[in-house]
């Protein structure tokens, strides 16, 4: 009984622990690539610094090599004067320097085995960061997606539903501005109009507007006869 128990406690700790890893991911992603990014500068700078250890080797090889050449001349004159002591001890420093040149070379070939090795292996990182670094803008930009698309349904339908009052309250308004324009037109066209009659009216011209006394006993005779 105490095995079980034991067990799944640690099968409820193991759960947790996925669980709250997977809630972190995103931000222990970003750290892991910040680490890696940390690592290829790190692989750079000790690529420089074979490259500039070799190319330190290649110059104490071209100096060597006029040294060398230099000893070479200057022991060949030597002899041809007779002089075996001086041609002797350049021979001995020829000897040194043609020592000295062999370990260089065997120096550079190591750098350069090396800076190839190293090469490779920055190239091969940074590819490898550079596809991370994608997934994590992929994985960042599908989080966000995915939050919004969980939270759409509720904010699009108020959304929708408050667009829809703001558009119905929108055109009540410009049709109740427009109706009240288009009587604002008529009253004053109609005001005008009637103003003109009255005008014309009062000049005689048409028929008068208001009965006079003497129409209205020329009526009355009208019907009395």
């Amino acid at each position: 009984m105490f095995k079980l128990f034991v067990t799944l406690m640690r099968g409820k700790n193991a759960d947790a622990a996925e669980a709250l890893t997977d809630a972190a991911a995103l931000p222990l992603l970003r750290q892991q690539l910040r680490d890696c990014a940390a690592g290829v500068e790190t692989a750079r700078r000790s690529v420089a610094m074979v490259m500039a250890y070799e190319a330190r080797e290649k110059k104490s090889a071209d100096r060597i090599a006029s040294q060398l050449a230099d000893l070479e001349i200057r022991a060949l004159d030597a002899l041809a004067k007779g002089r075996d002591d001086l041609a002797t001890e350049a021979a001995g420093a020829i000897a040194q320097l043609e020592a000295e040149a062999a370990t260089t070379a065997r120096a550079m070939t190591t750098y350069a085995t090396e800076i190839a090795h190293l090469r490779g292996v920055v190239s091969d990182a940074e590819a490898r960061l550079r596809d991370l670094q994608r997934g994590h803008h992929l994985a960042l930009a599908t989080s966000q997606t995915q939050k919004l698309r969980d939270k759409a349904p509720a904010m699009a339908t108020a959304s929708l539903d408050e667009a829809e009052q703001t558009l119905t309250r929108l055109q009540n308004r410009q049709a109740a501005t427009e109706a009240t324009r288009a009587a604002m037109q008529e009253l004053s066209a109609s005001t005008n109009a009637d103003a003109m009659r009255d005008r014309l009216a009062a000049a005689g011209c048409g028929a008068p507007l208001r009965a006079d006394a003497a129409s209205v006993l020329q009526r009355l005779r009208a019907k009395a006869a």
